[in-house]
């Protein structure tokens, strides 16, 4: 996590352990598991202020409010933990999971999807910080 963050470390730590060892998370899906590990990480995950989002995501143009993977880091922006995103109104939570699985989807080679059919959940690759395209949120790559 980028110093000065007004979130705790240990807290936002747990969040991402838990979403990603999550049983309707990617592991569900994949016949890997995902554990935290000191040195030598496969994929780094940073929580990170709109401007270090914007330099680490570069050539990628996040205008600092979006997140990304870029590379072997996944970098989630500041900004969007705390506020989230209009399709998850006022479930911080839910829109953090999603936020969790989408840019580490990136990390395992998914790219972006479109909503199958109005009304149903949106698959966790469709871009539901930008929009919904006519799905219900879906913060778990199991749903949708």
């Amino acid at each position: 996590m980028e110093e000065g963050l007004p979130f705790a470390t240990s807290n936002v730590a747990r969040e991402i352990d838990h979403v990603l060892g999550d049983r309707r998370g990617w592991t569900a899906i994949m016949s890997r598991t995902v554990q935290r590990v000191s040195k030598d990480a496969t994929f780094r995950i940073l929580l990170a202020t709109p401007e270090t989002t914007d330099a680490l995501c570069a050539p990628l143009d996040t205008d600092g409010r979006l997140s990304c993977r870029n590379g072997q880091t996944v970098v989630l922006n500041a900004w969007r933990w705390a506020n989230g995103a209009t399709a998850y109104g006022d479930n911080l939570d839910g829109y953090r999971v999603y936020m969790v699985n989408h840019e580490f989807g990136h990390a395992l080679g998914n790219g972006h999807v479109a909503c199958p059919k109005a009304g149903s959940p949106a698959p966790v690759m469709v871009q539901q910080t930008k929009s919904l395209e006519g799905c219900t949120s879906n913060p778990w790559p199991t749903a949708g």
